[in-house]
């Protein structure tokens, strides 16, 4: 057997050039890419700079009755404003006013202008949107139906100035900027008399404890509102009672800190926390290092080789494959009946030749998304049953973590493509065959 090369590989240091960049989106589930590539708004990771001219806003007037003013408010283009729509004859307006001080960037599945970063459903295995492809080796994901993603699901605002923090709030503003709380939409009035309220099916974050870090365990999900304040989640998603306020928390972002909109999970991670993360070339230098060492295929004696990372889509002759239950890293090999790749692996359990354990046996896939890893380490581990690859640590906080799935359940899932994870570990260590000669 051999081992990968613990030494790390220097990233090289960020750039000091161009704008402050605030922090990054990035979309779990594509591992880098849209299946479509990645182009205009639509993309797996969008980067939040400082604007050449701030676009923020602030609360400033509160209309409580149907006035001129109220009705001017919601119909100028120029004005941004909140209606809160109470009953058939009641709407309180709260109007927004300019502020120099952030900037404001919205995400939404709208392709509108006022969004900065289309977001659609994110299909497990697909590495993207509805009809996308099915995981690495398998068949087409079905449609899936209508999208729980809200049009103008939310914004986020940074602060211009050190130390550039970034807050989250629930709902974006439209073409005409506008936010509408309809008459069913959970809804309720401050002491100060402005207004708050959840969207639909709402926003919800949680921060990884102490953040985005080699044993972090994961906090609590909250749900944030309009006005970004947090809440205790809701007994439904969609339920018009709120939870309870949580006072001593806030709608800070962290690095980390994990935003889901309920068919797409973004995972926010700060320009210092990015600093620390490997980069693409690192991933690259560790795949050839792994590469480099000749793993074989312990039956067939072929040498193995992990495809580039602008490869992740079909399996390529010198594939490695792994039995996920043990861990032991073969070529294919149609034993068992099984004689095509293409069917889906993971629905047939496999009797490993080398330790006889039964368990799914698939191709294995690096995950490219760098922003993913915890660490520099080498890829040593595979998530389950999906059979991408990255390091100890990383499979280690990711298979911690329970996202959100449908409207109601939780459950942890591979960061590269979303699929839930299974047994006891959700992952296992690699046994690779070193060369013979």
């Amino acid at each position: 057997m051999f081992s990968l090369g613990q030494e790390n590989i220097s990233a090289p240091p960020t750039s000091t050039k161009g704008p402050v960049k605030y922090g990054e989106l990035i979309v779990l589930g594509c591992n880098g890419s849209m299946p479509a590539g990645c182009k205009g708004r639509r993309k797996s990771r969008f980067a939040l700079s400082r604007r050449n001219k701030p676009n923020g806003v602030k609360p400033s007037t509160v209309h409580t009755s149907c006035t001129p003013q109220a009705a001017k408010a919601v119909s100028n283009k120029d004005q941004h404003s909140i209606s809160f729509t109470l009953s058939r004859g009641q709407t309180v307006v709260v109007e927004y006013k300019h502020d120099g001080n952030t900037d404001m960037f919205q995400i939404g599945r709208s392709t509108e202008t006022p969004i900065d970063f289309v977001v659609t459903d994110t299909v497990p295995g697909g590495q993207g949107h509805p009809g996308g492809q099915g995981h690495p080796g398998g068949p087409p994901d079905p449609q899936i139906g209508q999208s729980t993603i809200s049009r103008f699901a939310c914004r986020i605002i940074c602060q211009r100035s050190p130390p550039y923090s970034a807050g989250i709030y629930a709902a974006g503003f439209d073409s005409s900027k506008n936010i509408f709380l309809g008459e069913k939409a959970a809804k309720w009035r401050l002491q100060d008399g402005q207004m708050d309220g959840l969207t639909t099916n709402g926003v919800l974050v949680m921060h990884p404890r102490p953040g985005f870090s080699q044993g972090s365990k994961p906090g609590l999900w909250r749900e944030i509102s309009v006005c970004g304040s947090v809440f205790t989640l809701r007994e439904t998603r969609s339920a018009q009672q709120r939870g309870k306020l949580v006072e001593s928390e806030s709608n800070e972002l962290l690095d980390g800190s994990l935003i889901d909109l309920c068919g797409a999970t973004l995972l926010w991670r700060t320009a210092a926390g990015l600093a620390c993360t490997p980069t693409a070339k690192h991933l690259e230098a560790l795949r050839r290092e792994l590469n480099a060492g000749r793993p074989q295929c312990p039956v067939g004696l072929n040498t193995l080789a992990f495809p580039s990372l602008s490869r992740k889509d079909v399996p390529d002759e010198r594939q490695p494959w792994a039995y996920l239950r043990c861990g032991h890293v073969h070529g294919y090999h149609a034993w068992g009946g099984r004689r095509h790749p293409e069917v889906q692996a993971d629905q047939h359990q496999r009797e490993c030749p080398m330790c006889r354990a039964s368990g799914p046996y698939v191709p294995l896939w690096l995950g490219c998304e760098p922003a993913l890893y915890v660490d520099a380490e080498p890829p040593t581990h595979a998530f389950a049953p999906c059979g991408h690859v990255c390091s100890e640590e990383t499979a280690a906080f990711w298979s911690r973590i329970p996202l959100p799935h449908g409207t109601h359940a939780f459950h942890a899932a591979c960061p590269f493509c979303i699929r839930p994870l299974g047994g006891p570990a959700g992952g296992v260590r690699l046994i690779f065959q070193s060369p013979l000669d």
